[in-house]
């Protein structure tokens, strides 16, 4: 440990397409979407997470907000630098005479290149990391659900993040096949937009979308404790004037049922190339479910009345990942070979 270990400070990062978590000393201490806002003219950095979110589709010609993750891999080098190191600056280290040295544990999608791990490593130590691992997402939602990986018993975990989805089968600490799609949260959103253009001659931002997604989004047209009815505000393509229209959760289930079947269809992949011993065991322990996509209504349901398992959702999915990737760099001797 040294004289000086006091001044290494370790911090786990849930680096997400549409929300950013960091974990230091056991505690989640920042939650923020993963969106910059930035002056055109200059580049300066106006605001990040919360107060760009607020911003986003509300910009004049001076500010631009930039979402710097797409499919869960870096698309704007500069601006997840600026992105991370914002994030880091939330963090109260409890010593401001030395600045320090970061230890980082980042989780990331587990289809992405080498290119891109890369540049998710790049930028990690660009904003101010000494020491950068990475872990796959799969793997940290299993820890962070509970599931002891490094047993010879095979599980099955599905992350369903902003950008990508995650589908994985894990045994002995590793990962033995392994699907990862770039259909997730973000396509619900779209498909939504799209839905709203074409039904409803409604046009509506992103945000807006998110916020359907959330108070009436379904996986299935029926379901238990169906929400009520939600009002939504957007600009009439026809007439340009701002109105409102109603949207329930049926309907919604219908836009969404399109980017639900390739996730179905990829988990069907998934259980296929799956060694028949572990199959045993999936087949014993079911299907686990985590990221914010896993919270749509329904959709355990939908995935049970496809595969014929039961479907596990994690206690609290949106940070499941988030908190297997602060248990993973807390037992960093034990998840060594975890970890890139």
């Amino acid at each position: 440990m040294g004289l000086f270990a006091f001044l290494t400070k370790e911090i786990a990062i849930d680096l997400g397409t549409a929300n950013t978590i960091i974990i230091f000393n056991d505690k989640v201490v920042v939650d923020e979407p993963s969106i910059v806002a930035l002056e055109r003219n200059s580049g300066k950095i106006i605001a990040v997470g919360k107060k760009a979110m607020m911003m986003h589709g509300k910009t004049h010609e001076n500010i631009k907000t930039v979402r710097p993750l797409r499919d869960g891999v870096i698309a704007d080098f500069q601006s997840a630098e600026y992105m991370i190191r914002e994030f880091i600056k939330m963090i109260n280290t409890g010593n401001s005479l030395f600045p320090p040295t970061l230890k980082m544990v980042i989780c990331i999608p587990s289809g992405i290149t080498e290119v891109e791990e890369r540049a998710v490593k790049d930028s990690a130590e660009q904003a101010g990391a000494k020491d950068v691992k990475l872990i796959h997402e799969p793997m940290a939602a299993a820890i962070g659900i509970g599931i002891d990986v490094l047993e010879p018993t095979g599980n099955m975990v599905i992350d369903i993040g902003g950008g990508t989805s995650e589908i994985a089968v894990i045994a002995l600490g590793g990962i033995v096949n392994n699907k990862s799609i770039r259909i997730a949260g973000d396509d619900f959103n779209s498909d939504i937009e799209e839905y709203m253009r074409k039904q409803h001659n409604i046009i509506i931002g992103e945000r807006t979308a998110e916020r359907i997604k959330i108070e009436v989004g379904a996986a299935l047209p029926d379901i238990d404790n169906v929400p009520d009815d939600y009002a939504v505000h957007g600009r009439d393509m026809l007439t340009g004037i701002p109105k409102e229209i109603m949207v329930n959760s049926a309907e919604i289930a219908r836009t969404l049922d399109k980017s639900i079947s390739k996730i179905e269809a990829a988990v069907l992949n998934a259980l296929e190339m799956t060694p028949p011993e572990l199959s045993a065991d999936i087949y014993r322990t079911g299907i686990y479910l985590a990221g914010g996509g896993s919270m749509l209504r329904g959709l355990d349901k939908r995935l049970h009345i496809k595969t014929k398992l039961s479907i596990h959702v994690a206690e609290d999915p949106l940070r499941a990942v988030a908190r297997g990737t602060g248990i993973a760099l807390k037992n960093f001797d034990k998840f060594t070979f975890l970890i890139k």
